[in-house]
Parts: structure tokens; sequence; C-alpha cells
């Protein structure tokens, strides 16, 4: 009687698999591997290229409102629809990859990233400047939350690490892009900027991915068919669950998208010019990916809900400094510590989704709340802008987002609360 390989290796447990760290024949890996490593890498490389459609608006934004004689509002359209784009995305690359494998659900929108920056830079009105955003967000979607989910199959004794990591390609965009996309758009202008923009990354991210898939293997549409069950038991369905995980990620994103989206106008209103707020930019989110990596190593021990818990409270610390300080030198530090804090908050609800719900719905389930953020983000972004064309100033906008910020706290302390009840009757 044969016996198909294949078959057995379902049947075992990745963590009995110790005699090599790949069988071709198995399409199988040990976790925590050289090799998943090495994949990491990669991940994080690919994530730092996809995210550019969320930093370089961010940095165009007064260029563009300027040349098409728009208000600060409509003008900040573009963010809202670069991130609805992208968390729509999480969705769709999410179940693409649950079911078709990462390698497929990147690969989807690689020409559809280049082609939307491309269309951005010939854009003839700020319409449809701001609708090609929708496209460049949803085609880098699975370079954030499917990729996050496809990492933490490769890692189990670093799992919430290899998390975190992997949301670092994003911080780690927004600290590399900011500068070069300002730099491009002193030099050349920000038409030129943007077809640049589409050119490289597609070609840059095509390399990555081939890279990828060689690390992969056999492996591409199977890393999850030996994990563990969940972890945790909340006592609560897995669709209650990613509802009260997707209202908490709204929360805290409005909060978060705050000084994100508006710190290089901010400073522009100021008087420090654009060039300042560029750098305050990257500045927090180069210390965002301290905190994201930090917050990995705190949740492999205190886990994902205490993690993010602890990550919100400090957001909301940083967001009340913003209200009472205002000098060059004050932003500066503020900034850094708002990258400090808050880095970590995104990753940690991809690790209580792994810690409470089944690995095959993964990346599914935590596209939806990484979507759910998404639609903070550009919510907070926009009525950031509402706010400041109503009132002329920024101060009633960070009082907005303490208060969306004090939401996320308390619906999270109740997670916590009902976590302990669990404990204790165990």
């Amino acid at each position: 009687m044969r016996l198909d390989p294949e078959a057995i290796a379902d049947e075992v447990p990745r963590a009995v698999v110790i005699s090599s760290e790949y069988s071709p024949e198995a399409a199988t890996f040990v976790p925590d591997s050289s090799r998943a490593w090495l994949r990491l890498v990669v991940a994080v490389v690919i994530g730092s290229l996809g995210s550019v459609g969320m930093w370089s608006v961010v940095v165009a934004l007064p260029m563009v409102q300027t040349d098409f004689g728009a208000t600060r509002g409509t003008a900040s359209l573009a963010f809202t629809m670069v991130m609805l784009g992208f968390g729509l995305g999480q969705v769709v690359t999410g179940k693409i990859s649950d079911r078709y494998g990462i390698v497929a659900a990147i690969g989807a929108g690689i020409g559809i990233l280049g082609l939307g920056y491309i269309g951005a830079g010939y854009a003839p009105s700020i319409l449809a400047f701001i609708l090609l955003h929708f496209a460049i967000g949803l085609s880098s979607a699975a370079t954030f939350g499917p990729l996050m989910a496809e990492a933490s199959h490769w890692f189990e004794r670093y799992r919430g690490l290899a998390v975190a990591i992997a949301a670092s390609g994003n911080y780690v965009g927004g600290t590399v892009w900011p500068p070069l996309v300002n730099f491009g758009m002193q030099s050349v202008g920000w038409r030129t900027t943007h077809v640049a923009i589409g050119i490289f990354t597609a070609i840059a991210m095509a390399l990555a991915l081939v890279v990828l898939r060689l690390l992969m293997g056999a492996a591409t549409r199977r890393s999850h068919v030996n994990a563990a069950p969940p972890l945790v038991d909340l006592r609560l369905s897995t669709n209650a669950l990613t509802a009260i995980l997707s209202l908490a990620s709204i929360s805290c994103c409005v909060a978060m998208s705050m000084p994100q989206v508006h710190i290089v106008a901010y400073c522009g209103d100021l008087g420090y010019g654009v060039a300042r707020g560029a750098e305050m930019l990257s500045l927090m989110l180069g210390f965002g990916i301290i905190s994201r990596i930090g917050s990995g190593f705190l949740a492999d021990r205190i886990g994902g809900i205490r993690t993010l818990l602890i990550g919100s409270i400090a957001q909301g610390s940083a967001l009340l400094f913003y209200l009472f300080f205002d000098s060059l030198t004050s932003l500066y530090v503020i900034s850094a510590m708002f990258g400090l804090f808050q880095g970590g908050i995104v990753p940690s609800y991809a690790i209580i989704v792994r810690e409470a719900m089944p690995a095959s719905e993964a990346a599914t389930r935590i596209g939806i709340v990484i979507f759910a953020s998404v639609f903070g983000m550009s919510f907070g972004g926009w009525i950031s802008g509402v706010i400041f064309d109503a009132t002329g100033s920024y101060a009633a906008a960070f009082a907005n987002g303490l208060a969306w910020n004090l939401l996320n706290v308390s619906i999270i302390l109740l997670l916590l609360l009902r976590s302990r009840q669990r404990l204790a009757m165990a």
C-alpha cells in the first residue's frame, strides 16, 4: 500500500516535524525555523514598499491642495479614499490569502498599485486624484493584515514578535517614504514624483514577491493546516468578538489619525514649514517601529489584550500633550513619544485574533478588524480636516481624538475583565 506524504503531513502536528526545516514531500516547515525568519525579513520589505500610499498622500496634501485650489477638508479625502481602499482590500485579500495563499494575494495588487500612482501623477482634477487613491489603497492591502496573519502561521514560540515585525513594514515605509516624497516633490514636482513611485514600487515588489515565493516552496497554500487550536476563550462567538474588536479598532484609529494625517499641514500652519512636518512624521513612525517590535515581545509574555490596553492608554497620554505644547522642539519630542506609544496597537488586534479565533480564518478575521481600523483612520483624517476648516485650529481635532481614545480603552478594559472572569471560573 502506497502512502500519500501530504496526507500524512496533514495528520502530524507541525511541532513534531523535527527531521528538517523543510520537507518537499510534506510541504511543511518547522515553526520558528531559520527559513521562517528569512520569510519574515522579505515580508517586512514587501510591507514597507506596499505601504507607500498611506504616507505619500500625507506629504503631498498641502501641495496638491494648492495646485487644485481645494479646501483642506477636500484634499484630505485623498487620504480617506486610500485608507478605505486599503481597508476593504484587507477583507478581500484576506479571503484570497486563506484560500490561495499570501503570494497570490500580494501578486493580485502589484500592477494596480503601479498604475494607480501613474494615474495620480496625471490626474486632471482633485476628484480624479482622490478616486485613484482608492485603487492605490486597495492594491496594497495584502502587504499588511494578511501578511501579519501569514507570519503568525510561521511561528509558535515567537508568534507575537513575528506579527509585530511583519506589521513594522508599514512603519518602515512611514519612516523612509515621507522625506523621499518631499525631496521628490521639491525637486521635480508632485506629479513626476507620483509616476516615479508607481514604476519603482511595481518593479521592487514584484522582485521581492519572487523571493518570498521561493522561500515558501510548496507550502504557499498550506501555512495554517496544522495550526494549534485557539489559546484564549473569551466565551464569545467568533462573529461577536470580531465585531467588538472592530469597534475598538475604529475608536483607537480615529485618535491615531490626527497626528499622522495632519502633522505636516499642522507644522505648515504654525509657520515651521511642511518639511519639518515631514521630518516629524518620519520620526513618529521610526519610533513606531521600536514600539511594534517591543509590543511583540510583550504580547508573547502577557497576551494581546493586555498589550493593547497598555498601548491605548499610552497613546491617549501622548495626544494630551499635543493640546498643550506647540513649539518646534516640543512637537519633535511629542511626535517621537506618540510613535513610541502607539506603534504596537494595531498588531495587537492581529495577535488577539490568533489567540482567540481559528487559524483557518485568521487572514479573513484580521482583515475585517484591520478594515475597521482603516475606516477609523479614514474617518479620523477627514473629520480632523473638517474640524480645522470649521474652527481654524487643530485644538478641537486633538480633543476629538482623545474622546475616541477613551472609548477604545473602555472596550479593551471590558474584554480584559471578561478574560479575568473566565480565568476565575476555570
